[in-house]
């Protein structure tokens, strides 16, 4: 069981980091994330 956990982790991150080739590409994904956070949150203030 603990060695099909083992396997399992290591599959996901390696497609996690084959998705993002490289963690420079992983910090660019993770900042469009926050921008596209931000711009629903300005959004929603100026409904208010």
């Amino acid at each position: 069981m603990m060695r099909k956990i083992i396997l399992l982790a290591a599959a996901i991150l390696t497609l996690g980091l084959a998705g993002c080739n490289t963690f420079a590409g992983a910090g660019k994904d993770i900042e469009r994330g926050g921008e596209v956070v931000q711009d629903a949150a300005r959004d929603v203030q100026k409904k208010l």
